[in-house]
């Protein structure tokens, strides 16, 4: 377990993959995620602790309100997300977050088909392609 936003940032930036490794794979209190982001307003900082996987949902729908549209579409990639998050997100003003969500490979088929019907072709289409292969399943 991660202790500390210390002890996060001397795993996040050592060079032995063992040890930054766990970055990815331990367990931290709510309050030490959030002391980390506090602490880290680097986009690419906050990507890394999205990439965690134990990270807490709260964690997630806190940086699903982020500023930097590159952190909300890593947060939009997360299998885990509660349907509250994927409706957000699906909705997102940023075009990468909306394909992201898209893209998602739990994102709800609801979901799915409103963004067949997105202002973005790109989006729309990856939607329709993703609509053509649940249905040939």
């Amino acid at each position: 377990m991660i202790e500390s936003a210390e002890e996060y940032f001397r795993l996040y930036d050592t060079e032995e993959r063992s040890v930054s490794d766990r970055c990815v794979y331990d367990t931290a209190p709510l309050e030490v995620w959030f002391e980390v982001i506090r602490r880290s307003p680097a986009p690419e900082r906050k990507s890394w602790v999205i990439q965690n996987k134990t990270i807490p949902l709260e964690v997630l729908a806190y940086l699903a309100n982020d500023e930097d549209c590159d952190v909300r579409a890593d947060v939009a990639r997360k299998r885990k997300l509660s349907l509250p998050l994927f409706e957000k997100l699906s909705k997102d003003v940023d075009v990468q977050v909306r394909r992201a969500i898209v893209a998602n490979r739990k994102v709800p088929i609801h979901i799915v088909e409103r963004l067949a019907n997105d202002d973005s072709e790109e989006v729309s289409e990856i939607a329709r392609e993703v609509l053509e292969e649940l249905g040939s399943k």
